[in-house]
């Protein structure tokens, strides 16, 4: 099957070069703008694809570890404080233990 595709390939080209060969110098300067053209677009086309899938998966994997990341953080906070219904107190919050006697608060 591939050797089929790569002989149509050819039969192309050589068609395309035997036309190109018959023809004038002026056609043939015209000829071959035209076809710089087309293969630049062709070429512009194919990269800029190509870019964009590259793109959308960098995206992924950043998404990927975003989310990732995310879950770790939840679930430290889930083991760092205390949930009394809907109400989440960290563990680090707690009061730092007085002295005998301050002469002032010293929280703040």
């Amino acid at each position: 099957m591939i050797e089929r595709v790569f002989a149509a390939l050819v039969l192309a080209v050589c068609a395309v070069l035997l036309v190109r060969l018959l023809l004038g110098s002026r056609r043939r300067y015209r000829f071959d703008t035209a076809v710089r053209r087309f293969w630049n677009a062709v070429r512009r086309k194919t990269t800029g694809s190509w870019r964009t899938i590259v793109q959308m998966r960098r995206n992924r994997a950043a998404q990927r570890e975003a989310e990732r990341v995310a879950k770790d953080a939840i679930e430290r906070a889930r083991s760092r404080g205390d949930w009394d219904g809907n109400v989440y107190t960290p563990k680090s919050f707690g009061k730092p233990p007085r002295d005998s006697k301050p002469p002032r608060d010293k929280m703040h």
